[in-house]
Formats: C-alpha cells, structure tokens, sequence
C-alpha cells in the first residue's frame, strides 16, 4: 500500500443534512475522537477524504445542473464526479444514512459501497446543493479541500433517526437546533459554514455562486469560485 502524503491536501466531501427547515431547522452533527489526528474531540457535520474509486461509481442522478457547474469550474470531469460520490459515501459511512434511489447496480460493487448497495440503493446527488468551499490552512496536520454540500433530510431513503449502519468515527451523532449548534464545540470553519446554511436554511435553490474561504500558502481570502471577491460571515 502506497503511504498518504500527509502534506499533500486532499480533496474532501462533506454533508450537511437540514431537518425540518420550515419550522424548527436542525442539522446532523457527531463528535470526533479525542485521538484523531484531525480536529480531535470537535463537533463536525459527516464528510471525508474523497477516494480513488469514488470516480468510478455510477450514480442514479448527478449534481442539479447549477451545482455541477459549479463544482466543474477549476476540476477534471472525473474529480467532479466523485466530490458529490465521497459526500453520499462519507454520509453512509459516518451516520448509516441512505441517499440513494431503489435500484440495481450497473456495475458490481467496490468493498467500500457492498453495505450500501446491499440496502437495495444506488446513489443519487440531485439532492445535493454545494454551498461553500473551504481549503484547510497551512501549518496544519492535514489540508484538505472541502467541499460542502446541504441536503434537505426529505431526501434521505431511510430513517433520520436509525444510526445503527454507522461506523465509530464519529460519535453522538444527533439532531442540533440550528440557532444551538454553534455552541458546541467546533472548528472555526465549521462556524463559518453554519453562518451560510442559516441565511440559506429556508431557500430551498442552489446558490447562483458559492463562497470560496482559500487559505493558500501566500493568502487567505474569501473568494467566489468565479474570483469575485465578497465580506467575510459574520461568525460572533
């Protein structure tokens, strides 16, 4: 097995899954472990490393035409397939939650998705609206460049409250009020994120453009992916 380049940064995919956004919005979060390498003990929302094979799984639907857009602006074809792949399969690894639609696989299944193919699912992103991007600072354990997806609960195949398919990598996995969740314990980006999905909670559109928080090794802004400069969230 070849070793991760732990300087090199990584694509990543996460998921922010809204409940009943109408009314009382709550989104899905867990804790990491205190011996993980990347914010340990920090309150997260379901997301990882973006794989390989994630470029080759089939999917049901794609992005929503705007969204794909989106994420196709600056990546390979295959790259922009398997950023929304990674987010169904973090989702699925992490919380033991199905986006998916009823069907056969037109391929046979990888290690890393037989638990889920075996649900009777084949992924779909057409739910998924890309709402930021953020690259991981410099100086930092890991660097990944992360995309963040928000995914109205409606969506999901199986039950929002049966976790009993996830892994352990992520604990206390559970339902936080949206006006609540930042005051758990979380990274700063994370806080960053929440403020874009309350001014978006109730818009059920993709974004006509997405912010971009790029920390390179020369700078750190807050971009549009089309280079259109925008004020930081205000996170206090």
């Amino acid at each position: 097995m070849t070793a991760i380049d732990k300087t090199a940064i990584r694509n990543a995919a996460t998921v922010i899954v809204i409940r009943d956004r109408m009314t009382a919005p709550r989104v899905l979060m867990g804790q990491r472990g205190a011996k993980a390498v990347f914010m340990p003990n920090k309150f997260v929302f379901p997301g990882g490393a973006v794989d390989a094979g994630d470029a080759h799984i089939p999917l049901a639907n794609g992005l929503p035409p705007q969204c794909a857009a989106r994420i196709g602006d600056d990546v390979t074809p295959d790259l922009a397939h398997a950023i929304p792949v990674a987010a169904i399969r973090e989702l699925w690894e992490e919380t033991g939650l199905i986006l998916g639609t009823k069907g056969d696989w037109a391929i046979d299944a990888p290690e890393d998705w037989q638990t889920f193919a075996a649900t009777g699912h084949v992924p779909h992103a057409q739910a998924l609206q890309f709402v930021f991007r953020a690259l991981t600072p410099p100086g930092r354990p890991r660097r990944f460049d992360a995309r963040f997806f928000l995914l109205d609960a409606d969506a999901i195949a199986s039950d929002l409250d049966d976790f009993d398919a996830a892994s352990d990598e992520l604990s206390h996995l559970q339902w936080v009020d949206l006006k609540d969740a930042r005051s758990f314990d979380m990274p700063f980006i994370t806080e960053v994120v929440l403020a874009e999905v309350e001014a978006r909670a109730r818009d059920l559109s993709p974004p006509e453009s997405v912010p971009y928080f790029r920390n390179s090794d020369e700078e750190s802004a807050f971009l549009r992916l089309r280079g259109i400069p925008v004020p930081a969230p205000d996170v206090d």
